[in-house]
């Protein structure tokens, strides 16, 4: 168990890219890669190493381009594995306890994200994804 979290702790290192630039769908992949198993049983909670993965993916995709982009990557890696129980897809970032603002599902509309008006923005802005920035 103790190589595992190791292991986990480096992949995460390695795929980590600075907020803000470009995401792609190698890091999307390497981000929720431990999420698979939790994903197929569709039952119980998430790994702490799974749920890691989720926290850095929120780190990667600080914009709306990079939220758009990830969403793309998730679709597109769940055309691939059929057996993604969805949902447990969709609750994977609650489960984790980490706010997301990013579908986890085969049939998300990925163009429909910053589209929405974030409340505590007070209207002023599309949604901001960290409240910080409004």
């Amino acid at each position: 168990m103790k190589g595992l979290v190791i292991l986990a702790l480096v992949v995460v290192a390695l795929v980590e890219a600075m907020p803000g630039e470009a995401v792609d769908c190698r890091l999307v992949d390497a981000s929720l890669a431990f999420c698979i198993p939790f994903l197929a049983r569709g039952d119980g909670f998430p790994s702490p190493t799974c749920c890691l993965g989720v926290r850095n993916l929120q780190v990667l995709t600080l914009t709306t381009a990079d939220r758009r982009a990830a969403c793309e990557c998730i679709k597109a890696v769940g055309a691939r594995i059929p057996f993604i129980n969805e949902d447990a897809a969709s609750s994977l970032p609650q489960k984790c306890g980490v706010d997301l603002n990013i579908p986890i599902s085969r049939t998300a509309d990925c163009q429909s994200i910053g589209l929405e008006v974030d409340d505590a923005c007070n209207g002023a802005t599309a949604w901001c994804g960290l409240r910080s920035f409004c």
